[in-house]
């Protein structure tokens, strides 16, 4: 990766542990710039945040309050914009990229930009989940793979196109934030690719995958808020994206509610979980 073309890096954290040092490290060696965006972590978390604060081209932001991940993408997004970085890196406190992710990603956005493509975002075409694998619906011959959304981390994003469709929504704190962003993207006549086979290893919650039949499914064990918000923000986005992709969008909410079904079936703390998904289904209350 060279200056001349500056890769700007974000890496969101809450309660971020010894290894988004290590992640951190792997990042500047192909980043003209990386930051992290704090979301309001406790005291303890200041000698991890710290050191990172002293490490070259490391920019550490800390908010006092929580609003989740969209906030933490947007400041690396500012971030890129005031530098004239033309592409944003996003990359969860908790996931693992290879050696030579970044500059095989970054080549694959060029070789597609190059070709006057409209990219608008790149990512991985396998998610690793540890112990098994996430992919996407694709269209395309290989090299010009195209799909309809990808997960933020491990995602590079075109900042001009980013810019004008006005940055990740803050207004969905965590969950589908990435999916919205894609939508926008898409809404504006940007494509969303896969880098082939490039993938990346990241925990989706406390993920399990169950094979069933001749399909394999990822249920995320997520707690019974993040379960609520999931649900909100999918039917949220759904009239937009069945408008952009029916199919797309039937799919979608067919997965949120296969992985609310089976999550109730086979988790702990079902009534908990029950209760979740139930308020997914009501507006949300402003406090």
């Amino acid at each position: 990766m060279t200056n001349a073309t500056p890769l700007v890096a974000v890496v969101p954290t809450f309660r971020p542990g010894t290894e988004v040092l290590d992640l951190v490290g792997h990042l500047a060696a192909d980043c003209a710039g990386i930051v992290v965006s704090d979301d309001a972590s406790p005291c303890t978390s200041d000698p991890i945040l710290g050191e990172l604060a002293h490490r070259t081209s490391v920019i550490v932001i800390r908010h006092e309050h929580n609003r989740g991940i969209a906030r933490g993408l947007n400041d690396g997004l500012k971030r890129a914009q005031t530098t004239g970085a033309e592409w944003l890196l996003t990359v969860d406190q908790d996931s693992t990229i290879p050696t030579d992710y970044v500059p095989t990603l970054y080549a694959a956005a060029r070789w597609r930009v190059d070709r006057d493509e409209p990219l608008g975002a790149i990512g991985a075409e396998v998610i690793l989940t540890g112990d098994g694998e996430m992919t996407y619906g694709y269209q395309g011959s290989p090299g010009e793979v195209t799909t309809e959304e990808v997960i933020q981390t491990g995602t590079l994003w075109s900042v001009q196109a980013m810019t004008d469709v006005g940055g990740f929504d803050e207004s969905l704190g965590i969950d589908a934030v990435d999916a919205a962003a894609c939508l926008a993207l898409r809404q504006r006549g940007f494509t969303i690719g896969l880098a082939d086979g490039l993938s990346v290893e990241h925990q989706i919650g406390a993920s399990r995958t169950l094979n069933l039949g001749t399909r394999s499914i990822v249920v995320t064990g997520h707690s019974p808020e993040r379960r609520a918000t999931m649900i909100r923000n999918r039917l949220r986005l759904f009239p937009a994206e069945f408008r952009q992709s029916p199919r797309h969008a039937v799919r979608t909410l067919r997965r949120v509610a296969v992985n609310q079904i089976l999550g109730l079936i086979i988790e702990t703390d079902r009534a908990a979980k029950l209760s979740g998904t139930v308020r997914g289904f009501q507006p949300k209350r402003n406090r």
